[in-house]
This record gives C-alpha cells, sequence and structure tokens, in this order.
C-alpha cells in the first residue's frame, strides 16, 4: 500500500513504466462477454483511493484497450472512501458503479446497503474466478459477511519488517525473531547513533486507524492474540496487554515523536538511511531498490514480524487491504460485474504487482509464486509469501469504523503516556462491548 502523498504527483518515470506494464499484458485473458465487445463504447465510473492512483492507470489502459470500455477514478483519500460510498447511494445520486474499498468497512457498507451481494455471481463463475487461488485469510476477510460474499479482493496488504543491513551490520545485530531482540536492537541503535541523527525505528503512532492500530495490530499478531474471539471483543488478553506494552517500551528509543509519525515522517527516515527499522507493507521494498526514491539502495533487507510471549509461530496482521465491489445504485451492474471480475484476476494482479510504485500487494497465491513477480522484487516476494501463511485480520463487522475510533483514541492516550497500557486497553474493551451489544 503506497501511502497518500506518495501518488498526489506521479512522475512521468511512474507512468512510463505503467505504459510498458500495459503494453506487455495484451494477451490478458477477457471474458467471452467483454471479448465479444458487448459493452464497447460503454463506460463505468469508479472509486479509487489515493494510493492506488498509478495502479488505475493501468486498469484504465488496459481495459479500455482490451474491452473497449472507459473507466472514470475520482481519487479520494483512503479514510474518506467509507463515507463517500455510502453518501453516493443514500443521497440518491448513484454516481459510482465501483467502489475501492478498505476491507474492514465491507460489513458497514453491507450494513448501509451500499454494497452488491455477488455470493452467486462467484459461484456461477467460479471456474474463471477460480476462488481457491485467494490466500484464505485474505479471501473470507475482505470479502465475506453474515455467510455472503459482497466483493473481490485485489490488493492483500500485510506489513513486514524492513530494516538497513548496513545500520546493523555497525552494530554486529541481526533481524529480530522476537519482539524483545527488536526492542533490544532498537534500543542499542539509538543510544549509540542518536547524536548523529540515526535512531533504531520508526514507530507510526499517528492517531489514525490505519497507522497506530496498524502498529498494535503487529504486535497482537505477533504474541498470538486477537481482536475478537468467538465475536466478543478480546483486549485484555494477556497478549493484547503484552502487545500495547511493547509500544509504549519501544517509543522513547523511536523516531521522535512516535505520536506525530505518519507515513510522511517515517518513510523518508527510513529511505534516507536514518532509522534501522519500519513496519511497512510489502511495496516498500520497490520503493527501496529505486536510486530515485532511496539512498539505500542493496542496503536493506526484511523479514516477517517477530513473535513475542508464547507464541512461536510469526503472524501478520491484515493491515489495511482492498477490494472491489458493486455499488448497489449502478445501473451498469453487469458490466460493473465483469470489470470487478477482470480486476481481481490472477493476469491482471501479477500486472499491477510487477509496476513500480503501483501500491498493489498479493491476494492470490499465483501472484506471490509467479516468476515475473518474484524476479521483480525477490526479497519482498520471500517475506510476504512467508507471511500470508498466517495472518490475523482486522473485524469486518457492520461496527468496525466505530470499534476502530474507540481502539484508536485508546492506544492514542497510551503510547503519549497519558493512561496505562491495561487501563486504555479496559476503556476500549468496555467501548467495543457496548458498540457490539
Amino acid at each position: 500500500m503506497t501511502t497518500p502523498n506518495e501518488t498526489i504527483g506521479i512522475s512521468r518515470r511512474s507512468l512510463l513504466a505503467a505504459a510498458a506494464a500495459v503494453a506487455g499484458a495484451g494477451a490478458l485473458q477477457l471474458s467471452p462477454l467483454l471479448r465479444s465487445g458487448a459493452f464497447a463504447g460503454q463506460s463505468l465510473n469508479l472509486t479509487i483511493i489515493q494510493p492506488h492512483a498509478i495502479a488505475g492507470e493501468v486498469l484504465k489502459k488496459l481495459f479500455q484497450e482490451q474491452a473497449g470500455v472507459t473507466l472514470n477514478f475520482t481519487v479520494i483519500p483512503y479514510d474518506q472512501v467509507h463515507a463517500q460510498a455510502t453518501l453516493d447511494v443514500q443521497s440518491g445520486a448513484n454516481r459510482f458503479d465501483v467502489h475501492d474499498y478498505w476491507y474492514t468497512s465491507i460489513g458497514a457498507l453491507v450494513d448501509d446497503k451500499v454494497v452488491v451481494d455477488v455470493t452467486d455471481l462467484i459461484e456461477r463463475d467460479k471456474d474463471k474466478i477460480n476462488p481457491g487461488d485467494f490466500i484464505g485469510s485474505i479471501y473470507d476477510a475482505y470479502t465475506l459477511v453474515n455467510g455472503r460474499r459482497y466483493g473481490l479482493p485485489y490488493d492483500g496488504d500485510s506489513h513486514v519488517l524492513f530494516y538497513n543491513t548496513e545500520i546493523l551490520k555497525r552494530h554486529g545485530l541481526e533481524a529480530p525473531a522476537t519482539w524483545d531482540a527488536y526492542y533490544q536492537a532498537v534500543k542499542t541503535i539509538t543510544e549509540k547513533e542518536k547524536g548523529n541523527g540515526i535512531y533504531g525505528t520508526a514507530l507510526l503512532g499517528f492517531k489514525v486507524p490505519v497507522i497506530i492500530v496498524s502498529s498494535f495490530a503487529n504486535r497482537l499478531a505477533g504474541f498470538g492474540g486477537r481482536f475478537l474471539k468467538d465475536g466478543r471483543p478480546d483486549l485484555l488478553s494477556e497478549e493484547a496487554v503484552a502487545a500495547a506494552e511493547e509500544l509504549v517500551r519501544v517509543a522513547p528509543y523511536a523516531l521522535p515523536t512516535p505520536s506525530e509519525t505518519a507515513f510522511d515522517q517515517a518513510l523518508p527516515a527510513f529511505l534516507s538511511g536514518k532509522v534501522a527499522f519500519l513496519e511497512f507493507w510489502t511495496d516498500l521494498g520497490v520503493r527501496a531498490q529505486d536510486p530515485q526514491n532511496s539512498k539505500i539502495v542493496d542496503k536493506w533487507d526484511v523479514s516477517q514480524l517477530p513473535v513475542g510471549g508464547k507464541n512461536k509461530r510469526p503472524t501478520a496482521a491484515l493491515d489495511a487491504g482492498f477490494g472491489w465491489a458493486i455499488s448497489t445504485g449502478s445501473t451498469k451492474k453487469e458490466l460493473a460485474w465483469e470489470f470487478v471480475r477482470w480486476a481481481s484476476s490472477s493476469q491482471v494482479g501479477t500486472t499491477l504487482l510487477t509496476t513500480p510504485n503501483s501500491g498493489i500487494d498479493p491476494t492470490r497465491r499465483s501472484n506471490l509464486d509467479n516468476p515475473d513477480y518474484k524476479a521483480f522484487a525477490p526479497r519482498v516476494q520471500r517475506a510476504a509469501s512467508a507471511a500470508f501463511g498466517n495472518a490475523l485480520p482486522w473485524p469486518n463487522v457492520a461496527q468496525t469504523p466505530k470499534l476502530l475510533d474507540a481502539l484508536t483514541e485508546q492506544l492514542a492516550l497510551i503510547l503519549a503516556g497519558q493512561v496505562k497500557p491495561k487501563a486504555g486497553l479496559e476503556a476500549a474493551q468496555r467501548a467495543w462491548e457496548h458498540l457490539l451489544a
């Protein structure tokens, strides 16, 4: 997941790379209906989040060339797409046919009757879609609500641990396998190099769910915890409290100031060699190896996130992650489905994965194992392949937007030292129990 501000000014170099990807994807398989030209000359209106702007350019060129259909994308900040999609339907404007949605909002979109149930369409077209190819933890978390499916995944986001090999080598350190080893490494580096403006880590702690909750979720997964257990909040488990305590423990040795550290602060610090570790989405590996964006070319590597407590099995948290869904207000649902099916296909997925700065990460096993992806980003591919084998999904129920706001509020207080970890999680647990009652 490329971050919002990275796509505001799409470089000529990125567009040329996208065009090259389009030119090399002419043989992508279309459905018989699309190949027949049945929809040629028509158009679809879609929302797309800012981090996917380059991916949108690729999809627009491909779909026009192959199906004769024009895609009109409206770029929306990722934290506003749920509200915009809901407003479009509930106001009766019905301007959009397809939505690029964050998977945690799918339950709310269903509850608000914003997106179409595509369960029967998936069953009808399963031989072409190959649902079994989707990574299991991603497929259900992104699309399944009350036993029915409401979209298809196309950007499978999960954090891995990036690290600066040059900094670690200076201190005789290796990639940490546990959160305790991570803390010790961060502390060592910061204490010895803070005077040079170099810190052990950039801790993403800014007060928005996709930032601070991701940092908490990484540790929650690492300790073997979960957000919900049998449908009930599980924020006071031993694992959840340990996860929050790890945030607090490492914060004094992170790039100042964690509560104000968002993507705009963390990425330049890592790519300029000012921090040793960064928990981030897998596509960062492409930027780290790009001389136009990075000063650490060939000086970085990546591993799975650490484990902690009794848990010995590396577990990824499904931080962010997006799918395509059809708007209930669309008058072109048949064409919209053809697009959703095509845009979430393995072939299109590989094209986007191998387009620089597309912001797209794997959703299918065939994407992870594709030779082109392995050649394009070998280190990232290895880490992503291992990470998705065991993953912690975030809640995707109707109340999730409010749940995440409540948790974000308490995590921000915890990180700022205004409440103790357990007390903050007790408040979040009460809020979640009330919201889910």
